[in-house]
């Protein structure tokens, strides 16, 4: 099976491993983000907006703003923050006809806490 992450998910460790990159404290933009990284300004802006919100940048308007980690955020884990984001199932169960005598649901969702559970022993840090 193939365990493919949102694309929100990946701007987001790409994000988070860009500013990593710029050393403790510095600040940046998310228009310089999105130019490093060749990403749409407002696909950027959004990701730094769920990252800011789950706490692992700090986010600040106006002269001296711009964006930076958190001081603790390269010590958290990688499979808490994937899961944070990754937020639903692997399937869309919804719609499908079969859903009432299928058995594959369950299956698929400990699959995706297997994957899950697989990176929670990594830090942040330790992909930077």
């Amino acid at each position: 099976m193939l365990m493919q992450l949102k694309k929100s998910s990946d701007l987001s460790l790409q994000v988070l491993m860009f500013i990593a990159h710029l050393g403790p404290g510095q600040r940046t933009t998310a228009a310089a983000v999105a130019e490093a990284l060749g990403a749409s300004k407002a696909h950027v802006a959004k990701v730094v907006s769920t990252l800011a919100s789950l706490q692992y940048l700090d986010s600040a308007k106006g002269r001296g703003g711009g964006i930076a980690l958190m001081p603790d955020a390269l010590d958290r884990s990688l499979g808490a923050l994937i899961r944070q984001l990754e937020q639903g199932e692997v399937v869309d169960c919804q719609a499908c006809a079969l859903s009432g005598a299928c058995g594959l649901r369950g299956h698929l969702a400990r699959a995706q806490e297997a994957f899950f559970a697989s990176l929670d022993g990594v830090k942040i840090a330790e992909v930077v």
